[in-house]
């Protein structure tokens, strides 16, 4: 098999965009709105996985799977909306959402995605 890995962005500690096999693996994306609520922080976080798809080559019309952190699940309606408004209700990828303590106490959501690069 003659797989290539390419590697974007990050740190030391990890990149940013891996893309393997055909498929797109974003780091964990937060949104640097420290005093936004939950639907400002959720269209920066969305906003962002797009603007990092697109840097790989590919697009949200090709996620496969997305996985959600929510500081509080009681911001779970807010986030929905935003995320009904930003992803495809024809083909939505697989997803994942779960309450976690966060790293900074400022972060209201993080999410992971996986994307197809078609």
């Amino acid at each position: 098999m003659n797989a290539t890995l390419t590697k974007i962005g990050g740190s030391a500690r990890f990149s940013t965009i891996a893309i393997h096999n055909g498929q797109v693996h974003l780091a964990g994306q937060v949104s640097q709105i420290k005093d936004g609520d939950i639907t400002a922080q959720s269209r920066d976080v969305f906003e962002k996985i797009d603007a990092l798809l697109g840097e790989a080559g590919t697009t949200r019309e090709n996620l496969i799977s997305v996985q959600i952190w929510l500081a509080d699940m009681d911001d779970y309606a807010e986030m929905n909306a935003v995320w009904d408004a930003w992803v495809s209700s024809v083909t939505p990828p697989t997803r994942v959402c779960v309450e976690v303590r966060m790293a900074q106490p400022h972060y209201r959501i993080e999410a992971l995605a996986i994307a197809a690069t078609i």
